[in-house]
């Protein structure tokens, strides 16, 4: 029996995304449902469209690409946002792991794999780019020197981005804290 790639790649259960520098080039038709958005509307764009800020966007390049010039490969979970259709601009929690085709030119051509967490893990509060920066990394247990090595700020100014989400989500403890990340209480 030969393998038909391209049903392959159409029948995931997951988003999939071929790119050239950080464009989408080619994309299954579950990450076009996930984002609210049409395949025509994706082809030939940037993954900025895919981000809540064009801020985040260029953090998140600048940080994954000495790992995938390392590594050849990159996983995380990080807040994305819904494109088109009636939850447009709607913030939602996604698994986004990722793989160079070239490790010296880690954004020159990848395969990119979104999986759409928001039903295990609403977002509930309003938080700031960096708040939710700071939020994907404690969920992976990450410690605030850590954190703040990861995104070139001091362990302080993280410590306040903590307690600022403490705030937001009435948590007693970093722990609370992480378990109500978690659940999106």
């Amino acid at each position: 029996m030969e393998t038909d790639y391209r049903l392959a790649f159409e029948m995931a259960p997951v988003g999939l995304v071929l790119s050239s520098n950080r464009t989408i080039m080619d994309c299954n038709q579950h990450l076009c449902d996930m984002f609210g958005a049409l395949r025509e509307h994706l082809l030939g764009q940037s993954f900025q469209i895919l981000y809540p800020s064009a801020d985040e966007y260029e953090r998140t390049g600048a940080r994954i690409a000495p790992i995938l010039n390392r590594h050849g490969t990159y996983a995380d979970n990080r807040i994305m946002k819904r494109v088109d259709g009636r939850l447009k601009g709607e913030a939602f929690w996604c698994h986004v792991t990722g793989r160079a085709l070239n490790q010296q030119a880690p954004h020159e051509a990848g395969i990119w794999c979104f999986e759409d967490l928001s039903a295990n893990r609403p977002v509930k509060a309003e938080l700031t780019a960096r708040e939710r920066e700071v939020a994907a990394n404690l969920m992976q247990g990450l410690t605030s020197k850590q954190i703040g090595k990861t995104l070139q700020i001091s362990h302080r100014t993280v410590e306040i981005y903590r307690a600022r989400l403490m705030r937001k989500y009435r948590a007693s403890t970093a722990g609370d804290l992480v378990h109500k990340l978690m659940a999106g209480s």
